[in-house]
């Protein structure tokens, strides 16, 4: 069954999940941790990507965020392949750090958004990272403490999310602390996540059983919301969804940006891309395998290729900083 476009536009409110590959651990240790959320911060910020909830866990991460104009494939293109490139060489291995393709669900945001945030913001309660939510505010790698202002990171839009729960900042926190205290009890809400990713109408399952009595019923797994709102973002998103399977938008803005940074460097293009080994242009090479794979989240491979030199070489300069 061949796999469905994403859905996106500028404005859009996506609950995004990133999983390791074969289930695998993504963060060994603190300075992982830091990397992958320093990365968010510095993207979201460059991007106009609003982050209102997020949380790291093992094998897997969630955030909820508000698109820009810059895209979600985009953002995520960077931030995954900068972190991923990044873990492979400070551990030493190779090969895919992540699952195929992150999961992203536009969500209804009257419905659904504050519950997100206290679903999402639970999760390391809910894996045994910590033990109570004394311990979840304390937890560095989650929004939660965030928002209870026991961590700080401008990026993250806390007044966005504390003004639904009270006129003031501290008012703002009590309701919010006790409205996660509420959700604790409901257990790991499958309604919201999981499987296939569970959507409006009482979940898939029961758009499906009303489909076939009959019932028309719009219903979309990458969608979450009522048959109401998975029509209407079908309808705005007709012919402006940013469809992420060939790369040829990436590769024709990766082959602008070459020229914009040989331009602007006065080097000579044809000289960079044929290999040369000459000083000033490998100085100038280095900086460029740095833009476009940290910071534009090109692969290894494609960078190479762009830059006429080996995929070894481009990891290596890496490595080296």
């Amino acid at each position: 069954m061949p796999r469905q476009a994403r859905l996106d536009a500028p404005g859009t409110l996506h609950h995004v999940i990133v999983r390791g590959i074969e289930k695998r651990r993504i963060f060994d240790d603190n300075k992982d941790r830091a990397d992958f959320v320093n990365r968010l911060g510095l993207i979201a910020t460059d991007t106009d990507t609003t982050i209102y909830a997020w949380a790291l866990l093992t094998n897997h991460a969630h955030i909820l965020l508000r698109s820009s104009a810059f895209g979600l494939s985009g953002f995520m293109r960077r931030l995954l392949t900068g972190y991923a490139i990044r873990y492979n060489i400070r551990h030493k291995r190779h090969g895919h750090l992540f699952q195929n393709r992150y999961k992203s669900i536009i969500c209804d945001e009257d419905a659904y958004f504050l519950e997100l945030v206290r679903y999402i913001h639970l999760n390391p309660l809910r894996a045994g990272l910590v033990h109570d939510l004394d311990g979840l505010a304390r937890y560095e790698w989650c929004g939660h403490g965030v928002l209870l202002n026991r961590h700080k990171k401008d990026w993250q839009a806390c007044e966005y999310v504390l003004f639904l729960f009270g006129n003031t900042l501290k008012d703002g926190r009590r309701g919010y602390r006790d409205y996660v205290a509420e959700g604790v009890a409901r257990g790991r809400r499958p309604e919201l996540v999981g499987g296939g990713l569970i959507r409006s109408s009482g979940g898939w399952f029961e758009v499906k059983t009303l489909q076939l009595k009959g019932n028309h019923v719009a219903g979309d797994e990458r969608i979450l919301g009522s048959g109401e709102f998975v029509e209407r973002v079908l309808r705005e998103t007709e012919g402006n969804a940013r469809l992420q399977f060939s790369g040829y938008e990436r590769k024709r803005d990766t082959e602008k940006l070459i020229r914009e940074y040989c331009k602007k460097e006065d080097i000579n293009i044809k000289e960079l891309q044929a290999g040369s080994r000459r000083q000033v242009i490998a100085g100038h090479r280095k900086k460029l395998i740095k833009i476009l794979v940290e910071g534009n989240g090109e692969s290894l491979a494609e960078t190479a290729r762009r830059l006429g030199v080996s995929t070894s070489a481009i990891s290596k300069a890496l490595s080296r900083g």
